[in-house]
């Protein structure tokens, strides 16, 4: 057994364990562990400076989970776009392919509580059918592993998913999505990195929502991932009481960088079931993102988006840059809201000569575009 799998069985893992642990009550430790299952690995765990804090919040149930909150299971409606039960197929050249229920740690804001911890085993056969149907549709060209965490596969299994996609040869890019180098850097190992590297080009999207993550053993992690030839991005979830103010979004972005994470998104929190204490207004967002852009290298600088509800994909949200405009001028303001006015480019019409009532097909165009 490696250390990582020792530590997945180590886990507080139960309602039981959160009473020992943490003084909960039993009986609303058993609630919370029968909606959505705990799991909260010794390394994660360690992470935790007092009880409320930022980690805390994301792995330790609240009893905020149980209030009914009209939200639904599948926000997204990724059910509505699951031609098979492993893969979600919402964008017309990438598909998402679901390979494990199972994390290593269970974030409290998850979106797809409907199926993560399912204690169900999926088998090599619901994975072959995902394969199956990336086979048959030529316009796939990207494929996202996802779950649960796709590296909570056995390094041989992992392999034989990438193996048969790597069959197809209209699969160019292969991503894994996986929050491990953040709560379990332990699993990302010699050999398993090793494995990945025949397979390129593979992208990692982890998920980082904190500075207090980013850790001497997750910015190994980051760094073996990228030694073996993975650009690695960040994906991170705008949180109440997390990471809802500029100062500490700024924080996070810029450890990234140093671990050689390239911040890609920051999520509006879903509208999941049993999540809505985690959500705040979207003004929120738009003020932290007005504090990064300008005042750090647009590197650090992460897209703010909505993922829309009922699957419409997502949207960036950017704060208002552009005022108006003044005759031919668009008027600018700058991060330090300094005004300017930008000169545009003016398009004429072109003129299409008429003749017995029918467009003839000018030889060459009247009118030029003219810089203003």
């Amino acid at each position: 057994m490696e250390l990582w799998q020792k530590m997945i069985r180590d886990s507080v893992n139960s309602g039981e364990d959160l009473v020992k642990k943490f003084d909960f009550d039993r009986e609303l430790a058993d609630k919370l562990n029968n909606l959505f299952h705990i799991r909260i690995n010794p390394y994660y765990l360690s992470l935790i400076r007092e009880k409320g804090d930022p980690i805390w919040l994301q792995c330790i149930p609240d009893e905020k989970e149980l209030v009914e909150d009209n939200m639904p299971l599948d926000p997204l409606e990724e059910e509505k776009f699951s031609p098979v039960p492993s893969i979600t197929h919402r964008y017309p050249d990438r598909v998402l392919f679901l390979t494990t229920s199972q994390c290593s740690m269970y974030c409290r804001f998850c979106t797809r509580k409907r199926k993560v911890s399912d204690p169900t085993k999926i088998s090599m056969k619901f994975i072959q059918t995902g394969i199956d149907y990336i086979s048959a549709h030529p316009e796939i060209r990207d494929v996202v592993l996802s779950g649960g965490d796709p590296l909570m596969l056995t390094n041989v299994m992992l392999e034989k998913i990438l193996a048969g996609l790597r069959a197809i040869p209209h699969v160019e890019i292969i991503r894994l999505g996986t929050k491990i180098p953040c709560v379990l850097p332990q699993r990302v190992t010699a050999k398993l990195c090793k494995m990945i590297k025949k397979y390129h080009p593979i992208y990692v999207n982890t998920h980082f929502n904190h500075p207090w993550e980013c850790t001497p053993e997750a910015k190994l992690s980051c760094e073996m991932l990228a030694d073996a030839g993975c650009p690695v991005g960040n994906q991170a979830v705008l949180m109440k009481g997390v990471n809802d103010n500029a100062e500490v979004m700024l924080e996070l972005h810029r450890k990234l960088l140093a671990m050689r994470v390239r911040p890609y998104y920051l999520y509006q929190a879903d509208l999941t079931k049993g999540t809505n204490h985690f959500r705040v207004p979207v003004r929120v967002g738009l003020e932290i993102m007005d504090k990064l852009r300008g005042h750090t290298s647009g590197l650090a600088v992460p897209y703010y988006v909505i993922d829309a509800p009922g699957g419409g994909g997502k949207i960036p949200i950017l704060p208002q840059y552009v005022l108006g405009r003044k005759d031919n001028k668009i008027i600018l303001r700058n991060y330090k809201y300094d005004v300017f006015e930008y000169p545009d480019v003016v398009e004429d019409e072109i003129v299409e000569p008429v003749t017995n009532g029918k467009k003839d097909q000018p030889s060459e165009k009247i009118n030029e575009k003219v810089l203003v």
